[in-house]
C-alpha cells in the first residue's frame, strides 16, 4: 500500500525585542492542545524561541547565520517585541550580544529570507507600549509606525509567500490568534484576504469585544457603571472600548475563563495601534456636552444617542435596580450562544 508522502517541517524562528516578554507568557498557557502539541500537529519545527530552546549565545547566533546564507531554510519568523532604531537610527540601543551589529539589523536579514513574517503582539506590529511618551528609543513595528506605515521593514515589504507582515496584535495576544494563525499557514490555506486592513488576522479582529461581554445587558439599557466594581456597562463612563475594539476577547475566553472585562476592567482596544497614548486615562470616557465621543461602531451615532435618550427615559430606577438583581441571580451566560 502506498503511503503517502511525509511532508517537511515548517521551521520556525522566534526573535524577541523591545518588550516585556507578555505574549510569550500568554502562549505558553495554550490550552486545548497544549503549545508543544499545537506545534506538532501544525507540522511545525522550532528552530530557536528563548523560552522553549535549549540554545543560547553563539549557537543561536549560528542559527541565524545559516539561515541569511541560505543553508537553513526559514518558514515563518516571529517577532516579539518592538524594533529599537536609536539612537538617530543606527540601532545601538539595541545590539546583539557577540555580533557588533544591532539587533534590529538581524531581523530585517532574517525577514528577507523569511517565508511569512508574523508579528506577535503590538509592539511586533505596531510599536506598542515601548514607543509611548516621547520614544527615545525609536520603537516601531515591523511594517507600521503607530498608524504610519513603514516601520522598519516599509509598507512596501513583502515575505517569499507575497503577503505583507501577518499582525498578530494585542497586549498581549491571545495564545488561540496566534497558534491559529500559525495552523493555517501551515495548511498553506493563509492568504491575502485573510487580513484585515491593519494586517491583523481575520480569524480574531472581524468580531467587536462587544459580542459575547457578560456585561450587554446593561449596555441594552443604558445602566452605566459610575466607578471601577460597580455593576453595569463601562462605555459611557470608565473608557470602555468594547464597542470599537476589533477582538473576540468576550468570546474565546482567557485561561479557560475570562476577559478584561469580566475582571471588572474597561477594554482598552489593545489590538489597534496606538492604544497606549489614547489621550486621556484609561478608565475615563472623553465626551461632548455630555455623549461619549468614541461611539460604537456597529450602529450610526444619531441612533445610538436617540436610543440612548429613549432608553434613560423609559427605564425607572428601579427597574434597573431589578435588572442588576436578576443579573446577579441569573447563571453563568453560555458565550457561545450570547453574541450581542
Amino acid at each position: 500500500m502506498h503511503q503517502p508522502e511525509k511532508r517537511r517541517p515548517l521551521r520556525l524562528f522566534w526573535m524577541q525585542s523591545g518588550g516585556c516578554g507578555g505574549c510569550t507568557l500568554s502562549l505558553i498557557g495554550a490550552e486545548g492542545p497544549d503549545l508543544l502539541a499545537t506545534f506538532e500537529a501544525a507540522n511545525i519545527e522550532v528552530l530557536w524561541h528563548p523560552s522553549l530552546s535549549e540554545e543560547s549565545g553563539s549557537a543561536v547566533i549560528e542559527i541565524m547565520r545559516r539561515i541569511i546564507d541560505g543553508e537553513e531554510t526559514l518558514d515563518i519568523l516571529c517577532l516579539e517585541g518592538s524594533v529599537m532604531r536609536g539612537p538617530n537610527g543606527t540601532g545601538k540601543f539595541h545590539m546583539m550580544a557577540g555580533t557588533g551589529r544591532p539587533v534590529m539589523d538581524w531581523i530585517a536579514d532574517l525577514a528577507a529570507k523569511a517565508g511569512h513574517v508574523v508579528a506577535v503582539g503590538s509592539c511586533a506590529a505596531y510599536g506598542g507600549v515601548t514607543a509611548a511618551g516621547a520614544n527615545e528609543v525609536e520603537a516601531c513595528g515591523l511594517s507600521y509606525d503607530g498608524q504610519k506605515e513603514g516601520g522598519l521593514l516599509g509598507a512596501e515589504f513583502r515575505s517569499r509567500s507575497g503577503l505583507p507582515v501577518i499582525n498578530v496584535a494585542g497586549c498581549p495576544i491571545h495564545p488561540g490568534w496566534l497558534t491559529e494563525t500559525l495552523h493555517t499557514i501551515a495548511a498553506g490555506r493563509f492568504g491575502a484576504n485573510d487580513i484585515d486592513e491593519w494586517e491583523r488576522p481575520l480569524s480574531y479582529t472581524m468580531h467587536l469585544v462587544h459580542h459575547g461581554c457578560a456585561r450587554n445587558e446593561f449596555y441594552e439599557f443604558k445602566a452605566s457603571a459610575e466607578k471601577l466594581c460597580d455593576l453595569g456597562c463601562m462605555m459611557e463612563n470608565l473608557g470602555c472600548k468594547g464597542t470599537q475594539a476589533r477582538a473576540d476577547c468576550n468570546m474565546r475566553a482567557w485561561n479557560g475563563a475570562g476577559s478584561c472585562l469580566d475582571g471588572g476592567y474597561p477594554c482598552i482596544n489593545c489590538t489597534a495601534p496606538g492604544f497606549e497614548e489614547p489621550g486621556h486615562a484609561f478608565t475615563l470616557t472623553p465626551k461632548i456636552s455630555g455623549i461619549p465621543v468614541g461611539l460604537p461602531t456597529d450602529m450610526p451615532k444619531a441612533w445610538f444617542v436617540a436610543l440612548a435618550s429613549l432608553s434613560k427615559a423609559a427605564t425607572p430606577a428601579r427597574l434597573k435596580e431589578n435588572a442588576v438583581a436578576d443579573h446577579l441571580t441569573r447563571p453563568p451566560v453560555d458565550r457561545q450562544k450570547k453574541t450581542r
